[in-house]
């Protein structure tokens, strides 16, 4: 459905005088979340097919894309990242260190918090994942001018930031 509903969409209460329209005036195909959702789904159902190659998951995947930018991280941030409950994140994680892709240390300033590094191998395996990543990546946006690319972007950190929970 392409929705009829145009007018104080996004604005405030105020502005739409308590007035919302219904999912049905503003249909599926003009309702942000259900397109993200949607682009997600189709990411992660292509990216998981051609991590099968790798003998990699979708989440081990993800933990060394973040930990190959951004390493010694604690699980709780790891989660935040990934996108992950922190249960299956420590679970993977196990599983991960079992495979020497990433190693878990005491942090220095709290030895309570354990840091998740990458590994040689890990990134050796990110490495090898990478192009394939990159490719569903550039098909994903062909068609996009970088000028578009870089609104999207900027758009999509500025929703972020009025739905996030923490400070990542």
């Amino acid at each position: 459905m392409v929705g009829r509903y145009r007018r104080g969409v996004l604005g405030s209460a105020n502005e739409r005088k308590g007035a919302i329209p219904s999912m049905g005036e503003l249909g599926l195909n003009h309702f942000a979340p259900y397109l993200l959702n949607r682009v997600a789904a189709r990411w992660n159902a292509d990216m998981s097919d051609e991590l099968k190659a790798f003998d990699m998951t979708t989440a081990k995947m993800r933990i060394l894309a973040i930990l190959s930018v951004s390493n010694g991280l604690a699980i709780n941030e790891l989660s935040v990242y990934a996108v992950t409950e922190q249960s299956t994140m420590s679970r993977t994680l196990d599983a991960m260190e079992e495979q020497g892709l990433v190693l878990r240390t005491p942090r220095a300033d709290d030895a309570r918090v354990r840091e998740t590094s990458i590994t040689e191998k890990g990134a050796a395996a990110f490495a090898a994942v990478w192009p394939t990543m990159y490719e569903r990546f550039s098909q994903m946006f062909e068609g996009v001018s970088e000028e578009e690319y870089q609104t999207f972007v900027a758009l999509l950190h500025r929703i972020l930031g009025n739905i996030r929970r923490n400070d990542l």
